[in-house]
Parts: C-alpha cells; sequence; structure tokens
C-alpha cells in the first residue's frame, strides 16, 4: 500500500512551462531553440525550467555539436503514474469498505 507520492516532482512539474516542456519532449528529443520557438518562452527563462528538469531527473541531455537535445526520461514518468495509480487504489479500497474515522 502506498505512503505518498513524489510532492517535490510534482511541485516541479506543477509549472505550466515546465509541464509543457515535458509534453513537448514526450512527443520527439528537442533542443533549446525549438523550445523556444514551440513555448514562445524566452531562451534565458526556458534554460532556467530545463535545469530544473533534469536536477529532479525527469529530462537527461544529450550534446550535439553546438547544441544540447532534451530527451523525457519515460521511467521517472511512469514511477510517479505509478505512485498516483496505488493512490487510487488505496481510495477505492476506502470508499468500498466504507472505512472512516470516528470523532
Amino acid at each position: 500500500m502506498m505512503t505518498s507520492v513524489d510532492t517535490d516532482l510534482i511541485r516541479v512539474l506543477a509549472d505550466p512551462l515546465r509541464l509543457q516542456i515535458v509534453n513537448l519532449l514526450a512527443r520527439e528529443t528537442l533542443c533549446t531553440t525549438h523550445l523556444v520557438a514551440e513555448t514562445g518562452a524566452r531562451q534565458t527563462n526556458l534554460s532556467n525550467h530545463l535545469k530544473v528538469l533534469r536536477e529532479a531527473g525527469v529530462v537527461e541531455t544529450e550534446p550535439c555539436g553546438r547544441f544540447t537535445y532534451y530527451r523525457l526520461r519515460p521511467d521517472v514518468i511512469a514511477a510517479l503514474a505509478g505512485q498516483f495509480t496505488e493512490l487510487a487504489a488505496t481510495a477505492q479500497t476506502t470508499v468500498e469498505t466504507g472505512r472512516k474515522r470516528a470523532c
């Protein structure tokens, strides 16, 4: 049974621009130039968000000449999804058994 969801990772993904980046990288590996064009964000802002995603382990980099490409780490997303699946199962069991704490 699950005890908690990775709240640090949820905070990282809660930012709208970072979530947009993750959605884009789920479809293809992109460099910063592509991400600027797709999101409309300024390059420095985008680089800061990519740094947060890298440090959280959500994306990894691949140097290619003078460019750096970013790719999503599906295992990290799958692990978070698994935590939510366990949370939903726990909640379903609670509903089905009618478990509630007395006041």
